[in-house]
């Protein structure tokens, strides 16, 4: 055992953040920590880094936290660097341990250093600028070039990922796959952790819980786990409700009084299941089918020139009824209009394009998600489907994960994530048969993006959609179309 937590607890401002959790590193594994925004992840890891300290626990047993020897941990942080007005090259070769310029150690160390630069990106002629003119995402990348050139034993890190493109998170992930050492990581890059991680620990209720395997088989492991402890604890409910009845039913009657009590002392020894989380994501099982079916083909094109000012990409292509196509590129390659011209926002400059027979057209964009009501959930989604009742309506709403107090808060006091998971089920209900969403699930939570995943799954009709979201492509898209960079088109189908 490298590195081991044994029921450690940590209090902040009097409350309890982590509550007599087990943690543990073994040998190298690569883990990833997972849980909802301020479940404390930032808290574990700052105890990993020697930031925090475990309270004092007379009950605990044992010093808290074991390690197998003297160890190195490194965690990225913002303003490292000892001044801006070093240069890249000064900053990173004053972090070597060896000074010499002719040692083997100092050359491996310049290898290493070089590969480093420009797997993220930096070009080589970047080292002789100064840190002060790179930008925040830019010095980010170069502090974790240093925590990398130092190669701790434990590698902590939060959210490596911001302020990567895909390439260079490809190449992250692969350099970590094979980084000698530990790795522990923050990330709500679902992909990322699919292709780096080895274990994951949920955070949950200040309690961690341990899953081998990476994200997708962790997802998959809990939703068995989640299933097999509804089904205890529903049936134990409706064992306290018989005995509470017995109980109810003879203790008054003197015959019977003995065998009451005997029921109640049942009851109070009785471990209690715990009542299952229900602030998970929801799944669809069923379909989500458009009003009409529309034509076999969807959309086709040929030679379409699209662009604003200037044409930016020439398309030829079809979409046949029931595909669901992701595009993936660049910024400003021209993804986004392509999904307006598709849409009827914006004309070609030239070429030809035709949307199907009996085709209805459902689209999403940011500007979607620009909800302004002062009615509640419940009060604005009725108002727009007025033929359904009200207990389809919170159903309904309570599937998109506005249940309960939810389906009561006002619109306008929602988040813009929440406001793009409301106008996505607005969307989904309205039921067309062809939907074009640009970033549907920007800004969302990981509950919020793999509830849309499991209704974009479940919908029968076609769609045409734009993400940067990687694991998001490939739980919903079917084939995936690349814009490369000088216009062209290279489709890819799956």
């Amino acid at each position: 055992m490298l590195y081991q937590i044994n029921d450690g607890t940590v209090s902040l401002g009097g409350n309890v953040i982590l509550d007599h959790i087990d943690f543990e590193i073994r040998g190298t594994e690569k883990i990833a920590v997972t849980g909802a925004n301020g479940a404390g992840k930032t808290t574990l890891l700052q105890v990993l880094s020697g930031e925090l300290e475990l309270d004092g626990d007379d009950k605990r047993m044992g010093p808290g936290i074991t390690m197998s020897r003297r160890l190195t941990v490194g965690m990225l942080k913002q303003g490292v660097f000892t001044g801006d007005d070093r240069t890249v090259e000064e900053e990173l070769l004053a972090a070597c341990p060896c000074k010499d310029t002719f040692e083997r150690e100092r050359f491996e160390y310049e290898q290493e250093y070089d590969r480093l630069f420009t797997g993220f990106g930096l070009k080589r002629e970047d080292k002789k600028r100064l840190l002060s003119s790179f930008s925040g995402g830019e010095k980010t990348k170069i502090a974790l070039i240093r925590l990398l050139l130092e190669k701790p034993d434990i590698l902590i890190l939060d959210e490596p990922t911001n302020h990567l493109d895909i390439e260079t998170t490809e190449w992250l992930e692969q350099y970590l796959k094979q980084y000698e050492k530990a790795v522990v990581m923050v990330s709500h890059d679902r992909f990322f952790l699919d292709r780096t991680a080895e274990v994951v620990y949920e955070l949950e209720d200040s309690h961690l819980t341990r899953y081998p395997g990476n994200y997708t088989h962790y997802k998959e492991e809990k939703r068995k786990n989640l299933q097999t402890q509804k089904k205890a604890y529903e049936k134990q409910q409706e064992e306290i409700r018989h005995l509470e009845e017995l109980i109810e039913k003879f203790k008054h009657k003197p015959t019977k009084a003995s065998f009451a009590r005997s029921r109640k002392k049942i009851l109070e020894r009785m471990p209690k299941v715990p009542k299952p989380s229900d602030h998970e994501e929801h799944i669809f099982t069923g379909e989500l089918m458009p009003a009409m079916l529309g034509s076999k083909w969807v959309f086709e094109s040929e030679h379409l020139k699209i662009g604003y000012d200037r044409p930016i990409m020439e398309i030829t292509m079809r979409i046949k009824r029931g595909q669901k196509i992701g595009i993936l590129g660049k910024n400003g390659v021209g993804k986004t209009t392509f999904l307006k011209t598709a849409a009827g926002f914006l004309p070609p400059f030239s070429g030809e394009y035709q949307i199907g027979n009996q085709v209805t057209i459902g689209y999403f964009d940011q500007n979607s998600a620009q909800i302004q009501s002062e009615k509640t959930v419940l009060e604005h989604f009725h108002e727009l489907f007025p033929s359904m009742t009200e207990k389809d309506v919170r159903q309904t709403l309570g599937a998109y994960l506005f249940g309960g107090k939810d389906a009561a808060k006002k619109v306008s006091s929602l988040s813009g994530g929440e406001k793009s998971r409301l106008a996505l089920a607005e969307l989904l209900q309205s039921r067309p048969n062809f939907l074009i969403l640009d970033e549907p699930t920007n800004h969302m939570d990981v509950a919020a993006k793999e509830t849309l995943e499991s209704a974009f799954r479940a919908y029968t009709g076609t769609i045409l959609f734009v993400s940067h979201d990687r694991y998001f492509l490939k739980q919903v898209a079917e084939s995936v179309m690349i814009s490369k960079s000088d216009g062209d088109v290279l489709s890819v189908w799956l």
